[in-house]
């Protein structure tokens, strides 16, 4: 059996997903890695916030196994085998604060929406620098396997960022945005 989506329904959800990422630096990319939820989020910028932290974690721990596989299989030296090694630690710490993000946004609630906000935009404006800082640390830019890795990253950086302004927009909806449909 066919299963077919209405060229309306459709054009609601490319809407949805343009009204949402329209607040965000990277807007294409944003576009791009939220379509998925087009139909889902709605217009709602709580769902909007959580779809964008559930794809930037996704996104992080992708480039985290990346960065793990590169380690075993490229012998660095100096300081680019350093710059590797605090990456793959900036990492770690950036999951951490996407998933304390990802929490937050499960547990929101009206006597503590402002707060929440607050450590929302700490935690990911933390991972934000834990991602630049892993950019920053490589001596050889001219590498290919450097700079592959470099552009995964930054990536990563850009979804981040995206993710960051989509809570800015849900800060500034206010509580009514909390048990929106």
């Amino acid at each position: 059996m066919a299963v077919t989506v209405s060229f309306e329904r459709y054009e609601r959800g490319t809407d949805n997903v343009r009204e949402a990422c329209i607040v965000t630096k990277y807007q294409n990319l944003c576009m791009r890695s939220l379509a998925l939820f087009s139909n889902s989020a709605g217009r709602s910028p709580g769902k909007w916030t959580r779809a964008g932290v559930s794809v930037t974690i996704g996104e992080a721990k992708n480039v985290q196994a990346y960065l793990s596989s590169f380690k075993r299989r490229e012998h660095l030296r100096g300081r680019n085998k350093v710059a590797l090694l605090d990456c793959i630690e900036t990492f770690a710490d950036a999951i951490d604060d996407l998933h304390r993000s990802l929490n937050v946004l499960r547990r929101l609630s009206r006597s503590t929406f402002g707060t929440q906000m607050g450590d929302l935009n700490t935690w990911l404006s933390s991972a934000l620098t834990n991602e630049y800082t892993c950019l920053d640390g490589f001596q050889v830019k001219s590498d290919k396997k450097i700079k592959s890795l470099q552009n995964k990253v930054r990536k990563v950086y850009y979804v981040t960022s995206n993710t960051l302004a989509l809570v800015n927009k849900h800060a500034t909806t206010g509580l009514g945005s909390i048990f929106d449909p």
